[in-house]
């Protein structure tokens, strides 16, 4: 039996060490511990043994099935990493070869409308400024003319931060913050002549409204400055923007604190397969009236806090949702869908890395 176990063992290490594939290694295996295997086999004899042969024989036995066990295990992993050496030769990549795969991300239509705006605006002489997003109470509020008792400073439209703070601080309701912040920048001596876009924050959600949107400001302050100056700016920038030259502007009495006179300025539209297109005679031919901005004369009491003299420099200013502008020019009707993160949407809506917007080649190109 000792002979005979001792010979089986070499025979089966020697048939391991042969086989040159994975196939060999399993057809070894199958005939050493397969149901009808020789290892298994002498397993099986174990039951017809004597406690005193089995104490002899077995430790033997298992010892075999743990040797082969083994040294099966051992070959297979060997084949298996001189297959991967093989493939790994064998396989080649070309880093230098241009890639041909479409990236997979999207410009959102709020980023894309920011880079619209900032190549409209440069055209004009204007300025990109930014400013805090948490600000406070004096910047968001009193330097711009709102005083304490109006309905915008109310805890249901404006976010305050909680704690312990030299002044109330809040999420900006808007970013005319940036107009104050500007203008102290400038030294109140020189003409200022910027756009503010950025982030506002307003309690308030609906298909039309979110806690969270876009804004830009416009500001300009200079000696000589009438509302002529507004409305030329404001109508070559729509007309850019929507690239078309029949829009056509209204300008109505309106009333904002930080501006005097002020106005809310309206966008004539024409109904084309059922849908509102921005351009056209406004109140003709089934069309009619769209607002799409405030404007008007920046107010004295904000020009003082600026640090300018308002007997010397006078100046206008303006402001839009910058999620309206995308809405209205890229047909979406549903601000929410903004911030949702939907990966389709965003395909859809969302525009190549490589849609730089220019006005030689189109800013909506």
């Amino acid at each position: 039996m000792v002979t005979d176990l001792d010979q089986l063992q070499t025979d089966l290490l020697g048939q391991i060490d042969a086989a040159a594939t994975p196939e060999a290694i399993e057809a070894v295996r199958v005939a050493a511990l397969g149901k009808s295997g020789s290892v298994t086999g002498l397993l099986k004899t174990l039951g017809g043994m004597s406690p005193e042969e089995r104490q002899v024989e077995g430790p033997r036995i298992h010892g075999l099935r743990e040797t082969v066990t083994a040294a099966l295990g051992d070959r297979k992993a060997g084949l298996e990493r001189v297959a991967l050496d093989a493939r790994l030769a064998g396989e080649t990549l070309d880093m230098t070869l241009p890639a041909d795969v479409p990236p997979a991300g999207t410009i959102h239509p709020v980023s894309q409308v920011m880079d619209e705006l900032a190549e409209i605006f440069a055209d004009l002489g204007f300025a990109v400024a930014t400013g805090p997003e948490i600000e406070n109470d004096w910047y968001n509020f009193t330097a711009l003319n709102i005083p304490e008792t109006h309905p915008a400073r109310a805890m249901h439209d404006t976010f305050y931060l909680a704690g312990e703070h030299e002044q109330p601080m809040v999420l900006r309701t808007h970013t005319s913050p940036v107009q104050i912040r500007a203008m102290q920048a400038a030294g109140g001596n020189q003409p200022v002549r910027i756009i503010a876009p950025g982030r506002t924050y307003r309690s308030d959600s609906d298909a039309t409204h979110t806690p969270m949107f876009h804004q830009v400001e416009g500001l300009v302050i200079d000696k000589g400055i009438t509302l002529g100056h507004l409305k030329w700016t404001l109508e070559t920038f729509l007309k850019a923007f929507f690239e078309r030259d029949d829009i056509v502007l209204r300008l109505r009495p309106s009333y904002f604190p930080f501006t005097e006179p002020s106005a809310e300025v309206d966008v004539g539209y024409t109904i084309v397969n059922g849908k509102r297109v921005i351009g056209g005679s406004g109140g003709g031919n089934g069309g009619g009236w769209m607002e799409v901005l405030g404007s008007g004369m920046v107010h004295r009491t904000v020009i003082a806090a600026g640090g300018y003299d308002p007997d010397q420099w006078q100046g206008f200013a303006f402001g839009c949702g910058i999620d309206r502008l995308a809405m209205l020019k890229y047909g979406m009707d549903d601000l929410r869908a903004f911030f949702d993160g939907d990966a389709r949407w965003l395909k859809h809506y969302g525009f190549s890395a490589l849609d730089v917007p220019t006005l030689s080649g189109g800013v909506g190109a």
